[in-house]
């Protein structure tokens, strides 16, 4: 897919695995980018699923990343799921929930400073001891 649109990537366009988002500054501007899109995919015989396209909207879920003109931010059912993950209890779950976290660390002020007590217990001589009332 990239190969496909790569003269409007970054201009215009831009691509994760099979989905992708056009954008513009305004109305027109995103009506004309999506008909260039669209007439390469016609071109190129790429079929599009209805059920996951959305046309001309001011606010999207991408990556579960509110994108509006307002700027990015965490899908409130992220947060949710987030919020109720069981504490870990393995360092697997440990590794699994720094994953999580990590994901969304560009909204969290001093994310290193606050996960650094969990990543620490990920060091390969550290005793794994996660109290499960605190």
């Amino acid at each position: 897919m990239i190969s496909l649109f790569s003269d409007m990537l970054g201009d215009f366009l831009e691509v994760f695995m099979d989905d992708f988002s056009i954008f513009g500054s305004s109305f027109d501007e995103c009506l004309g980018h999506l008909k260039k899109v669209l007439a390469r995919c016609i071109e190129s015989k790429l079929v599009l699923s209805w059920g996951k396209s959305h046309f001309m909207v001011k606010e999207g879920i991408i990556l579960g990343h509110v994108v509006s003109e307002g700027g990015i931010e965490v899908d409130k059912a992220k947060k949710c799921i987030i919020r109720d993950l069981p504490p870990p209890t393995t360092l697997k779950g440990l590794r699994s929930f720094l994953g999580h976290v990590g994901f969304y660390r560009r909204f969290i002020k001093d994310f290193s400073k606050i996960s650094r007590p969990l990543t620490s217990l990920l060091a390969k001589d550290n005793e794994f001891f996660f109290p499960m009332s605190v």
